[in-house]
């Protein structure tokens, strides 16, 4: 690289007139007549949102974000100063300092460090920076975090505006301290997240392959195409005919389940608030844990079936004080609903009043619900009875998630036809096992095992208000979000709409890839989370065009603007719009096409 990171008098823009903090207001030179510069047959625009401008200060150099670009009259304006003649108005330009270094003629190196020691003074330059001398900064940037012995630096892009230099983000910073994708619809939102898990895949430090453990929540069925035999596929539906070929039946059996969680799924959301509903629940799991652990036994003399029940032999009435009803001991359905019915509906049977004829409807309401949910085909493989010969255990449930797969490295739980009452309380479980899974490990095996949890549509689980059937996803996600780093679990965060998304989750995320978001509480939103000095970047999400995304945080050597990596279209998840046009060039659906989708909606 010739000429770079000298103060070229082309290469003027204009000079320093304010500096307040990080802060800088600059006032560009008349010559600059249509904004732009031409620099050995080179044309850069001037006062780009985003771009970089530099300022020499003796041997060091000084690197600054352009914020905007005003007339001085605004800002005579906005201070409700007299206004000026058209004559003396001039062009002002901010821009926010963001680091420092030093050029290397010797060795052609830039040494670049984040922050600034030295500020520029009044009346100095300021200068546009060359694309060479752009990538020069990329690349400093990026070499400061590539010390590990394990390179963490994977390329995800090209940076735009630096010369095409490659975008590499940290991903022990990206997942280990957690991220979020976010974008409009149809901004390239699910081909970027392919996009990365792709280049993760692909990533060879010192010709060694990475063997990423990432389970992913695919609310729509689309990503089970996008990664081939590097990816298992769970399906939460038994049709094998909607199935995809190497696609298996999620084992997730109701017993894993917390006590709020079966509550949730079984009470449902509109008596969310009926607290003895959730009582006759709660009492109904201790009840049946307690018979499978053995700590209890029923009295068979009585005809109805589990009507009381007794100590088992050897057992004190501690054990039973201090059984923890969420302890993921089976039981059976059967002495479940027994339980409901039989003894705490007898109960509430027995008093003689308007009372107890409400009691006695609040369990037929709680039977009547499970009757419902055990009927639903769709939930054989959360409700299916307890059997200790064929039933998976604990074991075989977690290998789904975090056990070998024959170089499957990543699992994709497809919940896509799932009701939300029963989405919720899903997601839920799966994110607490693995919490818990990690809660579990020694430090040395967390070492060795990090995992990546994904969720997709995160709006759906982990909602900025207040709703009955998201609340112990909501419970489960955040505690991922604020504790999962010191296991060796990350979180990553998909949403078309960031503004409704929980704010403390949202909030823990260190790393933001932020594509086109056209609603402006969703910019606003997302502006909450970033520093003021980035103010210049977010500004721009409205107009960026698909795959171009601003990348900010820990993760990001630079706060900048990227566009993803492009993918084969095998590579893609399957969440192309469908095209009416190409579509109704067909003729309609006949009659064998339609028994068909019938026979699928059926289950025959």
């Amino acid at each position: 690289m010739s000429k770079v990171f000298e103060a070229r008098r082309e290469l003027k823009i204009g000079k320093i007139i304010e500096v307040s903090g990080n802060n800088l207001r600059i006032e560009i030179d008349d010559s600059v007549n249509e904004l732009i510069r031409a620099v050995d047959g080179q044309v850069y625009p001037v006062g780009q949102m985003g771009s970089i401008i530099k300022i020499h200060f003796g041997r060091k150099l000084l690197f600054a974000f352009v914020r905007s670009l005003k007339m001085r009259s605004e800002l005579i304006a906005d201070d409700n100063r007299q206004p000026i003649s058209a004559a003396d108005d001039a062009r002002i330009l901010e821009a926010d300092l963001f680091g420092q270094g030093t050029w290397s003629i010797s060795n052609s190196r830039l040494e670049f460090s984040r922050g600034v020691e030295t500020y520029p003074l009044p009346l100095q330059n300021a200068y546009i920076c060359l694309n060479d001398e752009l990538e020069a900064v990329y690349k400093a940037a990026e070499s400061n975090a590539q010390d590990e012995a394990v390179s963490p630096m994977v390329p995800i892009g090209n940076y735009i505006g630096g010369n095409n230099a490659v975008c590499r983000a940290n991903i022990d910073k990206l997942f280990g301290h957690h991220f979020a994708i976010l974008g409009s619809t149809g901004s390239g939102k699910s081909g970027t997240v392919a996009s990365i898990l792709h280049s993760v895949l692909d990533h060879r430090p010192e010709d060694t392959m990475l063997k990423p453990r990432i389970v992913m929540i695919d609310p729509h069925g689309e990503y089970a195409s996008a990664f081939g035999d590097r990816a298992k596929v769970y399906r939460a539906y038994n049709d094998a005919s909607v199935a995809t070929d190497d696609a298996e039946l999620l084992k997730l059996p109701y017993w894993l389940m917390s006590s709020d969680e079966l509550r949730s799924l079984i009470i449902g959301k509109t008596e969310h608030e009926a607290t003895s509903q959730n009582n006759i629940v709660y009492e109904s799991i201790t009840y049946s844990r307690l018979l499978e652990a053995n700590l209890v036994e029923t009295l068979g003399a009585d005809p109805l079936g589990g009507a009381e029940a007794v100590l088992a032999d050897n057992v004190t009435d501690d054990q039973v004080l201090n059984f923890d009803r969420d302890k993921p001991v089976p039981f059976r359905l059967a002495e479940f609903v027994k339980h409901i019915d039989k003894v705490q509906g007898r109960k509430a049977g027995k008093q003689d009043n308007l009372a107890a004829s409400s009691g006695r409807d609040k369990v037929e309401n709680i039977l009547k619900k499970l009757k419902v949910l055990r009927s639903n085909p769709q939930l054989n493989f959360l409700l299916q009875e307890y059997d200790a010969d064929t039933s998976p255990d604990l074991l075989e449930v977690l290998a789904q998630f975090v056990g070998e797969a024959d170089g499957k490295d990543i699992r994709i739980i497809d919940i896509s036809g799932l009701p939300n009452e029963v989405a919720g309380p899903l997601t839920a479980l799966i994110s607490r096992l693995l919490f818990q899974y990690k809660l579990w490990q020694t430090r040395e095996e967390r070492e060795k095992d990090p995992v990546l949890f994904i969720c997709e549509e995160a709006h759906r689980y982990v909602p900025n208000h207040g709703e009955a059937q998201y609340k112990e996803a909501q419970d489960a996600i955040r505690r991922i979000a604020k504790e999962g780093r010191k296991y060796g679990l990350g979180l990553g965060l998909i949403s078309q709409r960031p503004s409704d998304v929980e704010s403390t989750v949202l909030s823990q995320c260190n790393s933001w890839i932020v594509l086109r978001l056209s609603n402006s509480s969703d910019q606003e939103h997302v502006s909450k989370f970033l520093p003021d000095s980035l103010s210049g970047l977010t500004k721009m999400l409205s107009a960026l065009t698909r795959r171009e995304a601003i990348f900010v945080g820990e993760a990001a050597a630079l706060p900048s603007r990227i566009r993803i990596r492009k993918l084969s279209p095998e590579q893609l998840p399957d969440s192309n719009d469908i095209k009416f046009a190409e579509g109704w060039s067909n003729d309609a659906i006949d009659e064998a096409g339609l028994k068909a989708i019938v026979r699928r909606w059926c289950g025959t």
